[in-house]
C-alpha cells in the first residue's frame, strides 16, 4: 500500500493539486521501482488465478456487451445490473491497486459515495488486467513473428507453428540416416503430429500466455507512465466518480484485448482451410 499524502488536505482540492497528486501517484505506484514492488505481490497464487481469468475474459465482453444493448433498449436496471457484475478472480496485485487507487481517491473525492467509487475502481482495476492481455498479444506477435515469420497475435493461431516445430525436432532426431538427412527428408516431407501432440502443446502455451499476462506489467506500466495512459485514466476515473456517472460500460482497452482474440482465431481458421 502506498504511503497516505503528507501534505495537508483540503475538503475540495483544486484542479492543480489534484492533477499534481495524480501525477505523484501515477510514478510512485507504476514508475519502475512502484511496479517492481507491485508484481512482487504476484509470486504466489496469482499465477494460478491468471490462466482462470483469461478463460473468464471472452464471458467478461459478452456480459458487457449485453449490458450496454439492454441499456439501450431501455432496460436500464437489468443492463446496469450486468455492467456492474465483476467476474474475474482477484489477484493480489488487482487487491494492491484497488487499495491505492481508493486511497488517492478518498483524498481527492473526499466526499463521493462508495458504491460509485468501489464501482468505478473496479472497472479501473479490469481495464488495467486488459492491458496486460494486449501486453502478452504483442509478445506472442512478435515471438510468432520471429520464430516463423507469420502473425500470431495469440495461443491459437500459434499452437500450430509450435506443434509442427516440435514434431519436425523429434522426427529429425529419430531420422536412422543422421541428423543432416533428416532436416532435410523432413524439410521436403514434412513430420505429422496428432490431436493429442496439439492439445499439450496448447495447455503449454496457455500457461505461458497467464504468466506473461500475471507480469506483464513490469513492461506495460512504467511505459503507460512515459505515454500518459495511467495518468488520463485516472483522470476519467476522478471525472467520472465527481458526476457520479455509471460508466460508459465498456472501455476501449477491453474491446482492443478481445478483438485481438477474435483475430487469433481468424487467422487460425483462415490457415487451417488455406
Amino acid at each position: 500500500m502506498l504511503p497516505a499524502m503528507t501534505e495537508p488536505q483540503t475538503l475540495s482540492p483544486t484542479p492543480a493539486r489534484k492533477n499534481t497528486e495524480l501525477r505523484r501517484f501515477v510514478r510512485a505506484r507504476f514508475g519502475l521501482r512502484g511496479t517492481w514492488d507491485l508484481h512482487r505481490a504476484a509470486l504466489g497464487f496469482d499465477i494460478l488465478r491468471a490462466p482462470v481469468n483469461l478463460i473468464l475474459a471472452p464471458l467478461f465482453l459478452v456480459m458487457k456487451l449485453a449490458g450496454v444493448a439492454l441499456r439501450g433498449v431501455g432496460a436500464r436496471r437489468v443492463g446496469g445490473w450486468m455492467l456492474s457484475r465483476d467476474i474475474f478472480l482477484q489477484t493480489a496485485v488487482s487487491r494492491r491497486v484497488a487499495g491505492d487507487v481508493e486511497a488517492l481517491l478518498k483524498q481527492l473525492v473526499p466526499d463521493a459515495p462508495e458504491t460509485v467509487r468501489d464501482r468505478a475502481i473496479a472497472d479501473y482495476v479490469s481495464t488495467r488486467g486488459a492491458v496486460a492481455e494486449i501486453a502478452t498479444m504483442l509478445v506472442f506477435l512478435t515471438l510468432g513473428w520471429g520464430a516463423f515469420h507469420m502473425a500470431t497475435p495469440g495461443v491459437v493461431s500459434l499452437v500450430g507453428p509450435v506443434a509442427e516445430l516440435r514434431a519436425f525436432q523429434q522426427a529429425v532426431e529419430a531420422f536412422p540416416l543422421g541428423r543432416t538427412l533428416g532436416q532435410t527428408w523432413y524439410t521436403v516431407f514434412p513430420a505429422r503430429f496428432g490431436v493429442a501432440d496439439l492439445f499439450l502443446t496448447g495447455a503449454v502455451l496457455a500457461v505461458a500466455a497467464s504468466l506473461v499476462t500475471t507480469f506483464a506489467g513490469l513492461i506495460a506500466d512504467p511505459v503507460q507512465v512515459v505515454t500518459g495512459s495511467h495518468r488520463r485514466r485516472l483522470v476519467r476515473l476522478v471525472a467520472r466518480i465527481e458526476t457520479a456517472r455509471p460508466g460508459a460500460g465498456l472501455e476501449r482497452e477491453h474491446i482492443a484485448a478481445r478483438v485481438g482474440d477474435i483475430t487469433d482465431t481468424l487467422v487460425t481458421l483462415w490457415r487451417s482451410f488455406r
